[in-house]
């Protein structure tokens, strides 16, 4: 079982570990960690580990079961024993980017209201899917409300609920394509903004920023049509 940090804090860039165990594929896997596992259209994290007498650089990291992680090194090399005391180092600049970009499709499902289908997270392009027969048709307006949003610098909070308390409120699941993350007998809800200025709520288990205006300048980039009822939405982040 891996204590996932990045769950309590998602700013915390690296942090002492200890190696628990190695995988049969060559990865790594730590008593906690800092590395967000590839999963919900978010990308495993990179960095590296640093050891007393040697350094592994990290690909990715992905899930190893239902309560572990291991992080991937980008080409076999010695790994750390088990036991032994590393220091993981994230990407930071990378992982950043990727806390904006979370944060941002987040807002695109609120200034296009509509089940959403699909999604990726990327760098500085991200794209959601949505059950849309057809595309929209004032791009100029959607741009202008994703700018007000970061504008607002609205607050990015989290909490948990049981699993009964999300049956029981159906609506608060945006994403047909998957589940919300379960598994623990809870789960934990993303909202932006709070009280009277909360925009959005829902089920997300990824790394986001702690405000919207630190996600920066944003557009939208094309719209593709994907089938008869979906459409595919990009975002562009600007710097």
């Amino acid at each position: 079982m891996t204590d996932m940090l990045f769950r309590e804090d998602a700013y915390l860039a690296e942090a002492p570990a200890r190696v628990a165990a190695h995988t049969q594929e060559g990865g790594v896997v730590l008593d906690r960690t800092v590395f967000y596992p590839s999963g919900g259209g978010q990308p495993g994290d990179s960095g590296r580990l640093e050891w007393q007498g040697g350094s592994l650089p990290v690909a990715t990291a992905v899930k190893a079961g239902a309560e572990a992680i291991a992080l991937v090194p980008g080409a076999p090399e010695a790994l750390p024993p088990v036991g032994a005391e590393v220091l993981q180092v994230l990407d930071w600049e990378r992982r950043h980017r990727h806390m904006r970009m979370h944060t941002a499709l987040h807002l695109l499902s609120v200034v296009i209201p509509l089940p959403v289908t699909g999604g990726q997270v990327g760098e500085a392009r991200s794209r959601l899917d949505f059950d849309m027969p057809e595309a929209p048709g004032d791009r100029e307006a959607l741009d202008a409300h994703l700018a007000q949003l970061v504008d607002r610098d609205l607050a990015v909070t989290e909490h948990w609920i049981t699993d009964a308390e999300l049956d029981a409120n159906p609506g608060l699941v945006k994403t047909m394509s998957a589940a919300p993350p379960r598994g623990a007998g809870r789960v934990r809800l993303i909202g932006i903004g709070t009280g009277e200025d909360r925009v959005d709520l829902q089920p997300c288990g990824g790394t986001h920023v702690a405000r919207t205006g630190e996600i920066g300048a944003l557009r939208l980039g094309k719209i593709e049509k994907k089938g008869r009822q979906n459409r595919r939405v990009y975002l562009h982040l600007d710097g």
